[in-house]
């Protein structure tokens, strides 16, 4: 089910509309035709290809949307998706044009759920970026409430755990699982409120609360699983390693076990 709303101009007349939109439509399609020739270059000199997509990103940013922001939005995370899966240009490349994709995309659509997932995974975990991706997220928070989206709880949820992770923001962590817990609460997700509240709790109690760290570590990983992501699903099990437990899979489901001492 999609929760987004396209926020073009309801005063538009509908000639006037159509055509608008006839245009957007056509400079989608342009744009998607551009894209023909890119794969040969992305194999035959990935790093020019790299070049000249860092450029076309930067030319969408200009780019006349005529109240089509959601659509474009769309457009470029499918772009995104086939930069991050295409694993041996990446390895050669590395994601560096990650942080513009989100940059874009949280300009054009900061209502977009589904790409924050990918977005803290990305720029926190793989990029090591955790400031620059908070920064897009809090387009998310501000745009967002649990009435435009059940799941708006989880942009505070990732931010969240990149603060308490990644950058030490106890007081911050505080917050955003506690704006969490706020927005599932009533949702059908509600039976995560207690989750949040909790991990709250625990860092208010103990800003080195082990539970709450191997809990948010087990969370990452399962979150780089859901992506795809194994650089970052190989860190959260190092980190889990560090504090003397070890993350084991068995029917599919995840277990905490503690490292046994020689």
């Amino acid at each position: 089910m999609i929760y987004r709303k396209s926020r073009g101009a309801k005063w538009v007349p509908f000639l006037v509309g159509g055509a608008i939109a006839a245009i957007a439509l056509a400079g989608v399609v342009w744009m998607q035709r551009s894209q023909l020739n890119r794969p040969s270059l992305w194999v035959s000199d990935p790093k020019q290809a790299e070049k000249q997509e860092a450029i076309r990103l930067e030319m969408l940013k200009k780019v006349p949307t005529f109240g089509f922001d959601n659509l474009l939005a769309d457009w470029v995370f499918l772009n995104f998706l086939q930069y991050y899966g295409d694993t041996p240009v990446r390895e050669q490349t590395g994601y560096s044009l990650s942080p513009h994709y989100f940059d874009l995309i949280t300009r054009l659509d900061p209502r977009f759920v589904d790409v924050y997932l990918f977005l803290s995974g990305t720029l926190s975990y793989q990029l090591g970026k955790p400031e620059l991706a908070i920064q897009y997220m809090d387009r998310g928070t501000t745009a967002l409430s649990p009435q435009i989206h059940p799941k708006a709880y989880q942009v505070w949820r990732f931010k969240g755990l990149d603060q308490l992770l990644l950058l030490g923001d106890i007081p911050g962590s505080i917050r955003s699982h506690e704006m969490a817990a706020q927005w599932a609460r009533g949702t059908p997700d509600e039976d995560l409120v207690p989750i949040f509240q909790q991990a709250a709790e625990f860092l208010r109690k103990d800003p080195n609360s082990i539970p709450v760290r191997l809990q948010s570590w087990a969370t990452i990983y399962s979150q780089a699983t859901q992506v795809k992501d194994k650089p970052t699903q190989e860190r959260a099990k190092r980190e889990i390693e560090k504090l003397g437990w070890q993350l084991q899979l068995k029917d599919g489901q995840m277990y905490l076990v503690p490292i046994k001492q020689q």
